[in-house]
């Protein structure tokens, strides 16, 4: 079986400041939880539905730090790369899993000051 392709592309909206935390070797590791929103009329009823997705991204390096530098609660931004899941051991013994996507390229969407407006 050949190389499998594993990309992910998430546009959206940022829901608090990112983290921001380093590394022992100095390396920046930011932490920033971007919500979409998907909306549809329902069959039924014809009435307009919304669900929000929350993704969580982290961004490694000098782009991290590019990104807790600019982008705050409220920010639209594009982030691309890769879908990784970790898995630990909660103190009980149960299996627990996270997934996030690891970001290698990140842009601001918008004017500067966007997100200060209201609604």
């Amino acid at each position: 079986m050949g190389r499998g392709i594993n990309k992910a592309v998430i546009v959206g909206t940022l829901g608090k400041d990112p983290e921001i935390k380093y590394a022992a070797n100095g390396n920046a590791v930011v932490n920033i939880s971007v919500a979409t929103n998907e909306s549809w009329k329902d069959r039924e009823t014809g009435e307009a539905q919304e669900r929000t997705e929350w993704h969580r991204i982290v961004i490694f390096g000098k782009l991290g730090e590019i990104a807790s530098q600019y982008l705050k609660k409220g920010s639209q931004a594009y982030f691309e790369g890769r879908i990784k899941t970790s898995k630990w051991q909660d103190p009980s013994g149960n299996n627990r899993y996270s997934t996030q996507i690891v970001a290698n390229e990140m842009e601001m969407l918008g004017r500067p000051g966007d997100s200060e407006q209201p609604g």
